[in-house]
């Protein structure tokens, strides 16, 4: 008897310090979903698109001029490092206004003129916050890029005979600007490609003859 109540004392003992809670496995906690933000493209696009009807918006009265600031200055050196980049592209027309504009002759009118968006559409339809005129850390950010748009795209060349087939074309570029997201909390900055007119081409059919 008494070997019999030393055993079983120690099983008692051995499964009292290996569960703990008498047998029963204490429950898991909860689990917590990722905090998740709502997809880019349900926001509806920005109240300076209702008042043009280019992709892009040079005049802006709620852009976040004090929210990039503040995201500037807690990233400069990696800001810096994305700004550099953007400056190489073309360090005349992308970043430095130039001055000037050359006289040219065209075959087809155009305007021409260099502009600093704040807000613009990139090519996958997104509207995007653009970092422009920002003065942070004693500096000042601008992006310029020149733009050609067309005043009579699809029509005729006036400058071209009659006696050809001509045609006025709107040509676009790529350009890379660097953008500011407010739903990125770990570095809400970015260099996106955006689609903009570059030129006012003359496209000359076959030659025809009137009889």
């Amino acid at each position: 008897m008494s070997a019999i109540a030393v055993t079983m004392a120690d099983v008692t003992s051995h499964v009292s310090s290996s569960v703990g809670y008498s047998g029963v496995r204490p429950p898991r906690p909860p689990y917590h979903q990722p905090t998740t933000y709502p997809a880019h493209s349900a926001y509806p696009p920005p109240a300076c698109a209702n008042s043009t009807n280019k992709p892009w918006c040079l005049e802006d009265p709620e852009y976040p001029t004090y929210e990039i600031k503040q995201a500037i200055t807690a990233h400069i050196p990696k800001f810096i490092s994305l700004y550099a980049d953007v400056a190489d592209l073309n360090t005349v027309l992308s970043v430095e206004r130039p001055k000037t504009l050359e006289e040219e002759t065209y075959l087809c009118p155009s305007d021409t003129a260099y502009i600093r968006p704040l807000r613009a559409q990139n090519t996958q339809g997104k509207w995007r916050v653009i970092v422009n005129n920002i003065k942070a850390n004693y500096k000042t950010y601008t992006q310029t890029t020149r733009i050609e748009e067309c005043l009579t795209s699809g029509d005729a060349c006036p400058l071209v005979p009659e006696c050809y087939e001509s045609k006025c074309l709107q040509k676009s570029i790529y350009h890379r600007f660097l953008v500011y997201d407010p739903y990125d909390q770990y570095f809400p900055f970015a260099i996106e490609t955006f689609k903009l007119p570059a030129s006012c081409d003359c496209l000359l059919g076959t030659f025809t003859i009137d009889h």
